[in-house]
């Protein structure tokens, strides 16, 4: 799996076992290389949740409108040809080393309320499966199933013909460990809110044409699963642009081409320097930082904004605009997590519901396997109401 991801599995079982003295964040501060991965809590928040956007390289900003607008850029939904959809998804975790109870499942949803107005909701949820606690000396202690999800709601505007914004609420909820797991600490759920606001502009002329769309993201508190208020992480906010552009060939085949780039908003923990009152005090300092300053110090941490970036780019070809054949790429910079995959898919639309499939090609081994890897996501969204 990538370092991003065997960084989320492994920090989550450390979690669990010794959350009273050692946290993701602090996982990140002792490392003394060059990399340096942004963690946050609940990254479940940033796995790509829908087949569609998974056969095109996580690309969905700017891309036509679905029903899994909700998880990418609500603002696209007032723009869908059916007055309602819904649509289910299902994306197996680490598959390829044979678990079958670690999996990221959705659903999301849109109606529009007239020519003008939508509204849309969703769920994901996010299953670790069963982990088997230890303490620091290797003793079993017991075991826990520990899970996140995540509810939204949304409301979406025209502001002309072409282009449209919108706004999402967002409750979150990680139950890693709850109670004494004989570290002597007592544990809860974690809870935080969180705000989406996004635009899209569609300028297609009967399915030709350019859409672009901006998304600031997971905009909100942040989250901690002890009583102690200085003990918290940030949220995975996050600054998200796309572009796309369909080609009308010949009235029967559409190609398009689509790029999104996206950047965290939460800066990189302090670098370690081996002194340990310094590393303390660096570390408290950062923990205990204001939310909104958090965003804006994301662009001047000393660790490069071009660095910090993540690219996707894809091509959809639909023929009729009933079958569609999908292939991405997803770039992310070594020190920040080291992400680099190809993927493909396709997709069938019947007149009451789109079937979508994806695959990651498997790529890199030990800790740069992506956990998707040799791993085929369903999607099928549901097509309610009249054109």
């Amino acid at each position: 799996m990538s370092t991003f991801y065997a960084s989320y599995t492994t920090a989550i079982k450390l979690f669990c076992a010794t959350i009273a003295t050692i946290t993701i964040s602090t996982t990140a501060i002792a490392q003394a290389d060059s990399i340096n991965i942004v963690s946050t809590a609940v990254p479940f928040l940033r796995i790509s949740p829908d087949a569609r956007a998974g056969g095109m390289g996580d690309v969905a900003i700017a891309t036509s409108a679905d029903a899994n607008a909700s998880f990418w850029n609500i603002s696209k939904v007032n723009f869908a040809k059916r007055r309602s959809s819904i649509a289910v998804n299902y994306t197996p975790w680490l598959k390829d080393l044979g678990l079958n109870d670690v999996y990221l499942a959705t659903v999301a949803g849109y109606h529009q309320l007239d020519e003008v107005q939508a509204v849309t909701g969703s769920l994901r949820f996010f299953s670790l499966g069963n982990i088997q606690l230890t303490d620091y000396s290797g003793n079993l202690l017991n075991s826990v199933k520990p899970s996140e999800f995540a509810i939204d709601a949304g409301y979406t505007r025209m502001l002309n013909d072409k282009m449209s914004v919108g706004v999402v609420l967002r409750y979150i909820n990680s139950r890693l460990v709850v109670g004494d797991v004989g570290t002597g600490v007592l544990y809860k759920a974690g809870n935080a809110v969180a705000a989406d606001v996004s635009v899209y502009h569609d300028a297609t002329d009967e399915g030709e044409g350019l859409r672009w769309g901006v998304v600031l993201s997971n905009l909100g508190s942040k989250i901690g699963y002890t009583n102690d208020a200085k003990n918290k992480d940030f949220i995975p906010a996050n600054f998200g642009a796309g572009v796309s552009y369909t080609k009308d060939v010949d009235g029967s085949n559409k190609i398009t081409f689509a790029l999104d780039m996206n950047k965290l908003l939460v800066p990189a923990a302090p670098t370690a320097t081996g002194v340990y009152s310094v590393d303390s005090a660096n570390l408290a300092e950062y923990r205990t930082g204001g939310v909104v300053a958090s965003w804006l110090k994301s662009f001047s941490d000393g660790t490069g904004v071009a660095k910090s970036m993540q690219f996707s780019t894809g091509v959809e070809y639909a023929y009729n605009d009933q079958f569609f054949v999908r292939a991405g790429y997803f770039y992310e910079n070594r020190n920040r997590g080291n992400r680099k995959y190809a993927t493909v898919g396709a997709g069938f639309k019947l007149d009451f519901m789109d079937i979508n499939l994806s695959y990651l090609v498997p790529a890199g081994a030990g800790i740069t396997r992506n956990p998707l890897s040799n791993t085929m996501r369903l999607g099928v969204c549901f097509k309610l109401g009249e054109l």
